[in-house]
């Protein structure tokens, strides 16, 4: 699944100019990434950001011959992400729906069998009744379109297809209570199952929330769930994964599908950001997208026993709270960092009437990509904060467990090591203590795993010395936006 997350440095290979992707050039972004890249899905972003309504026209008059061959909604599948009403103002919500509606009554008149849009993500999801209050307004929204306009013979079909995209880690490990509770919901409301469900477990907002090791073991435990809620109900189950390319979001880039494969075993859907697609050769990316293709859908979830969840759980926490408690005391110094890190979309800005945000305690947070960014542009990924004194905390029980679940846990973080930089580091604990325990944290990774952290490649130190010229020009927000470009085509990711 192809996404608008603005998280490459590079700009598109359909237009090089720069790293900016406006509204009017997602269509053409859309039927490149089916046609050119080969990806059978496209996520079209309504939450947070200014969608283009007319998609499915532009699509189909200035693609038809392409989806006259390649029908949506059959063979290729555009996919809304709707804004979640109780997080921010519900005006595009009510236009998505409408988008959804209007465009059966297109593909009808255009002599199209299939339905181009059934399905919608519901971003954020944490109880069973988001979703059905989503499908039932759809429903009442479309008997009221079909009576008011009545001069159109065919009706609307009245119900889509509902994707709860889950974020939070704790929202994460309760996601088959949540799924139980819809099914039960759907059956007394439509008279019978869904017939298939695709839950959507996210990889950036819980790392930026909890940190990275939490994230991922909430995942892990999801998976399992998901495939025994579906075997428990006879509900047939597709998990999807939204990962981006620098391992705090995600660590899905070409050069590393087959070990994402490998670690998320089970996951049926994975997200393409624009940094997977835009930031690394075309060819290179093409060939990790059929091995995804094909690996995908072999691998069976790994399901986690009673007895070794409550264990894994307590080291999630223990991860969390480390991560949670070291967070805070460290957004001051890299805030004006956040501010710095370039648009790539016209996306809302996270202020003022149709905001929304994240926090950890009291502390406001960006959006996870500038978030990232802006700690590995300075030197100090975000991986580190909490890790290592988390590490010191475990039994050793408690890090058997953690290698089991956790695959690649070392290469992970000696993939995030790679753009450590120490003196940018001793430099910012001179300046605020709090940065003194993640020197800790590293020292204490790095005894544990028996590595060294740092740059090896010529790229690797490249990136090092970027970011200490980041470091020292700070106060110019100029120049530290083009540090982050420059960092970013480095790495292969904004953030």
């Amino acid at each position: 699944m192809a996404t608008q997350h603005p998280d490459n440095a590079q700009g598109p290979y359909w237009d090089t100019d720069d790293g900016f992707v406006a509204v009017h050039e997602e269509p053409e972004e859309c039927v490149s990434s089916f046609r050119d890249l080969g990806v059978q899905e496209f996520m079209w972003d309504w939450e947070g950001k200014y969608a283009d309504e007319s998609v499915i026209e532009k699509l189909l008059s200035q693609h038809f011959e392409y989806f006259k061959k390649n029908p949506l909604g059959k063979k290729k599948f555009l996919t809304f992400r709707l804004p979640n009403v109780w997080q921010e103002k519900g005006y595009s919500l009510i236009r998505a729906l409408m988008v959804i509606l209007t465009s059966e009554d297109l593909a009808e008149d255009v002599r199209f069998k299939d339905r181009p849009l059934f399905e919608a993500i519901l971003p954020m999801t944490e109880r069973a009744e988001q979703l059905l209050y989503i499908q039932r307004a759809f429903q009442k929204l479309a008997r009221f379109k079909s009576k008011v306009f009545s001069h159109r013979k065919n009706h609307n079909t009245e119900y889509v297809e509902i994707i709860p995209l889950v974020e939070g880690v704790e929202h994460q490990t309760k996601v088959g209570e949540l799924l139980a509770k819809y099914l039960r919901l759907h059956k007394r409301i439509f008279r019978k199952k869904p017939l298939y469900v695709r839950p959507f477990l996210a990889r950036s907002d819980p790392a930026l929330v909890s940190g990275l090791t939490a994230n991922v073991l909430a995942n892990k435990i999801a998976l399992s769930d998901i495939y025994d809620f579906g075997q428990r109900y006879d509900v047939a189950v597709y998990p999807i994964i939204g990962a981006g390319g620098l391992v705090f979001r995600g660590g899905l880039t070409p050069a590393r599908a087959k070990k994402f494969a490998a670690e998320y075993a089970g996951v049926r859907t994975v997200t393409i950001q624009s940094a997977f697609r835009y930031d690394n050769p075309l060819t290179e990316v093409k060939k990790a997208l059929r091995y995804l293709e094909r690996h995908l859908q072999r691998r069976a979830a790994v399901r986690i026993p009673r007895s070794e969840r409550a264990a894994l759980l307590k080291v999630m926490r223990i991860f969390s709270k480390m991560y949670q408690s070291t967070l805070p005391r460290l957004i001051k110094d890299v805030s004006p960092i956040f501010a710095a890190v370039p648009r790539r979309r016209e996306r809302r800005q996270h202020i003022g009437l149709l905001s929304y945000g994240r926090r950890v305690g009291k502390k406001s947070l960006p959006r996870a990509i500038s978030f990232t960014a802006a700690f590995y542009s300075v030197g100090v990924p975000p991986e580190f904060l909490g890790t290592g004194r988390a590490l010191l905390a475990l039994t050793d029980k408690e890090r058997d467990l953690l290698k089991k679940y956790y695959r690649y846990f070392t290469d992970d973080l000696i993939e995030a090591g790679k753009y450590l930089n120490r003196e940018n580091l001793e430099g910012l604990a001179r300046g605020n203590p709090a940065w003194k325990a993640v020197a800790e944290d590293i020292a204490l990774t790095e005894k544990y795993l028996g590595v060294r952290f740092g740059p090896r490649a010529d790229r690797e130190l490249l990136h090092r010395n970027l970011t200490s010229q980041l470091l020292l020009q700070r106060k110019s927000q100029k120049d530290v936006s083009r540090l982050i470009v420059e960092t970013g085509k480095l790495r292969k990711s904004l953030g």
